[in-house]
């Protein structure tokens, strides 16, 4: 038997399921889905050095293997966790968790503002369905929330820094994409904060996909910021021939009028295929896009709270040939 061969055998909330060696315990369950899958507010899967920041993502290993079946001794982190043969773990069944999990989110919400009625990531935003599904209705904190000035850190990025919640992925992803990274981590403790090296503006051709990365609203689009609600538009795959990127991209439609283009994103929230910063702020003519047609939504997402499109037919819309 090759080492390719070998499997570990591991059970998730009861599911048992057999992953490669090296698997974590979060692309674990992710094999499963649905409940089983442990929120992640931090971890991303492209992202090298993402993971093990938001805590969001614990879980209560019951069994650490056959050869120690111990119980580990404290919620771990799935993210930075490795699967055993024979480890069983439980997400959504262990009170541990739930309620390890309500106060990491009361953490988080210790300085985030309460402005989801003006935040343009609202509707789409991770922070807000963690709060939703793990969150309580009042907050024990009674000290002054941080607070800081918004500031522009490109041509086309604003900065919240207000609302971030320090999971480093704008950060990861500008270290990946970018050949000289002009922003990262300020300070230390609680004093910590995002920002850009004596404020210089962000130039980069990809530099764009920090606003993809970011799960709140601390980093948005400066060319769709206050335009329209997410509820109120229609997101269409599309792509263009492009010389930067693979010009692959979700246009987002008021009508016959694009208000904004982002990167595609899977079913946990990631980019798998970056876009250049041209394809996302520069072509919102229709005429400069392929139009393949209505992208799949999540029923219980609020964008299908008008129009639910999983159901759509897929058709192609040459609207560049018009």
């Amino acid at each position: 038997m090759t080492d390719s061969d070998i499997k570990f055998k591991i059970i998730i909330d009861g599911i048992q399921l057999e992953v490669d060696p090296g698997t974590t315990i979060l692309n674990a369950a992710r094999l499963i889905g649905g409940e089983a899958v442990p929120p992640a507010m931090c971890y991303y899967s492209s992202l090298d050095g993402s993971g093990g920041k938001c805590r969001t993502c614990l879980v209560e290993v019951v069994k650490g293997s056959e050869k120690d079946p111990r119980p580990m001794p404290k919620l771990v982190a799935s993210c930075m966790t490795l699967v055993a043969d024979g480890m069983e773990v439980n997400n959504k069944i262990s009170e541990k968790v739930l309620e390890a999990r309500a106060g990491v989110v009361e953490f988080l919400l210790i300085n985030h503002p309460l402005d989801c009625p003006i935040c343009d990531q609202a509707g789409e935003c991770d922070l807000q369905n963690l709060a939703y599904a793990h969150g309580k209705s009042n907050t024990r904190y009674d000290f002054e929330r941080r607070t800081f000035d918004k500031i522009d850190i490109g041509e086309y990025i604003k900065l919240h820094m207000t609302r971030c919640i320090l999971c480093y992925r704008c950060v990861y992803v500008a270290n990946q994409l970018t050949d000289k990274r002009e922003h990262g981590i300020l300070m230390r403790g609680d004093a910590t904060e995002i920002g850009t090296f004596i404020e210089k503006n962000l130039k980069n051709d990809f530099i764009g996909n920090v606003i993809d990365v970011c799960p709140v609203g601390a980093l948005t689009d400066k060319t769709f910021r206050f335009k329209s609600r997410v509820w109120y538009t229609k997101p269409m795959d599309a792509h263009r021939n492009c010389s930067c990127c693979k010009g692959k991209a979700v246009v987002w439609m008021i009508g016959d009028e694009i208000a904004r283009v982002t990167a595609r994103k899977d079913q946990y929230g990631e980019v798998k295929e970056f876009i250049c910063n041209e394809c996302r702020f520069e072509k919102k003519d229709k005429f400069d896009w392929t139009i393949e047609g209505p992208r799949n939504i999540d029923r219980s997402s609020v964008i299908s709270a008008n129009h639910y499109l999983e159901d759509a037919p897929k058709h192609t819309i040459l609207l560049n040939k018009a």
